[in-house]
């Protein structure tokens, strides 16, 4: 479905009012809040970014059904769309992940231990989930992609196809430990903290939820067409 909401003449200070989740996705691009009135088109020509690239991660952060036209691909990069995402696993790795841990530490400090070490374990869990999870990213799809993008072929038989097909939902995890705070952390814990803790548990996995769709709806499709044109 095509969506005309986002334009590079829309100021980009209406694209935050638009949806306040892109937030996450500004300084992804190099992006700092304090432009002004600035459109969106001449923000991205200042920090050398790819418009066309910037507009379609926004319109798949904020709707749900957009899928991308075949021809958009053609706009920007693999190294460009690469660059992005491996900003948002230093984003996710080096500040979202240690911050949720911060909290969970402190809250499961203000709990009984049985409570508190549960709580801890399941986080660790989570954490060590999603850095296999992007540190397969960073050593195999990507290094991969690079060399498609420069014309080698890869000598292992790999193909964007098997990390489709294997792509994990890093979000599900997100449940269980939501369920607990949710169901079965006893009242006797602090609600302040532990809301908070939710809130932020929600926002980061509607964040990796919208991660995940940028990799299926756009990386897939543009990495097909690199293998097509070597083949």
């Amino acid at each position: 479905m095509k969506h005309l909401l986002f334009t590079e003449r829309m100021k980009m200070a209406d694209l935050v009012h638009a949806n306040y989740r892109l937030l996450f996705v500004l300084p992804r691009f190099g992006i700092q809040l304090g432009f002004g009135d600035k459109s969106i088109g001449e923000i991205c020509r200042t920090h050398g970014i790819s418009s066309s690239l910037f507009l379609l991660v926004c319109n798949i952060y904020t709707f749900d059904d957009f899928l991308p036209e075949a021809d958009e691909l053609h706009s920007f990069t693999a190294e460009d769309l690469t660059a992005y995402l491996h900003q948002s696993h230093e984003d996710y790795i080096r500040e979202q992940i240690p911050e949720i841990g911060k909290q969970v530490l402190s809250l499961a400090g203000c709990c009984a231990g049985k409570n508190g070490k549960i709580l801890e374990r399941f986080f660790d869990d989570y954490s060590r989930e999603v850095t296999n999870h992007f540190n397969y990213e960073e050593t195999v799809v990507f290094p991969y992609i690079h060399n498609l993008s420069e014309g080698k072929r890869s000598d292992e038989g790999y193909s964007i196809g098997q990390f489709e097909k294997n792509h994990s939902n890093i979000e599900e995890k997100l449940g269980d430990l939501k369920n607990i705070l949710i169901k079965y952390l006893p009242d006797l814990c602090p609600g302040g903290p532990r809301n908070r803790l939710l809130l932020d548990l929600f926002l980061l996995e509607d964040d990796l939820n919208k991660h995940s769709l940028i990799e299926d709806r756009i990386l897939v499709p543009l990495v097909e067409q690199l293998e097509e044109r070597m083949r």
